[in-house]
């Protein structure tokens, strides 16, 4: 199911500033919190003031995701859970690493399903970056999003972007990675995609995403 924007793009905001700001960090534990148990908030002290509180609304039971976004909740809340195991207990990174941590970070969002949050992650670097190096990192964006795309059951989308992502990364390196094996296991998938024809997403394999890469 795909986010509504207000609840997609204030969650991504909140687990990309969980890398690197420790109050951003206690503002997502206490949203997955929430999402395990809605009374979570009422015992503890000082709520974070990143916590997302105009999305919650207070019911009977406890907190809970506003009533016109309420069907999203169980997509909005396991979103948070894969993001919240993936930065805890890691160290803070900087507000602004250089390229070739970005892409240590943009590999863990991508290798958790967090398609989105990794196309958001490198954005910055593809705006900034020039050349070659500029057409690899919009690959790999292009890559995220088709991967995301096709979570959201939207074929057509997946198809162009993973095509035209693998197509910038096909013999290409990047900060001394080497991209190939990446590339030919998203062609691999842009195959799977375009075999499904009119046929539901959900029969896609998702076993068979590639790993992104990752330094030795």
């Amino acid at each position: 199911m795909t986010l509504p924007l207000p609840l997609r793009n204030r969650l991504t905001e909140l687990i990309l500033g969980a890398f690197h700001d420790e109050d951003a960090r206690r503002g997502l534990e206490a949203v997955t919190a929430v999402c395990d148990d809605p009374r979570a908030l009422e015992a503890a002290g000082r709520v974070p003031e990143s916590f997302p509180a105009d999305l919650f609304e207070r019911s009977r039971d406890g907190l809970a995701v506003k009533s016109g976004l309420r069907a999203h909740q169980p997509a909005f809340c396991e979103r948070a859970r894969q993001a919240w195991r993936l930065v805890c207990g890691q160290p803070l990174e900087p507000r602004d690493p250089p390229l070739g941590r970005a892409l240590y970070t943009a590999a863990c969002l991508f290798d958790a399903g967090l398609y989105f949050e990794m196309h958001e992650q490198l954005e910055p670097y593809w705006m900034r970056a020039e050349g070659a190096e500029r057409e690899i990192v919009q690959g790999l964006i292009q890559v995220a999003v088709g991967f995301q795309h096709l979570a959201n059951g939207n074929l057509d989308g997946a198809r162009l972007l993973l095509h035209d992502g693998c197509a910038r990364l096909l013999g290409r390196s990047l900060g001394g990675m080497d991209l190939e094996v990446f590339a030919q296991g998203v062609r691999r998938c842009w195959e799977e995609a375009v075999a499904l024809g009119a046929r539901d997403a959900g029969g896609f394999d998702w076993a068979a995403v590639p790993r992104f890469p990752r330094r030795d």
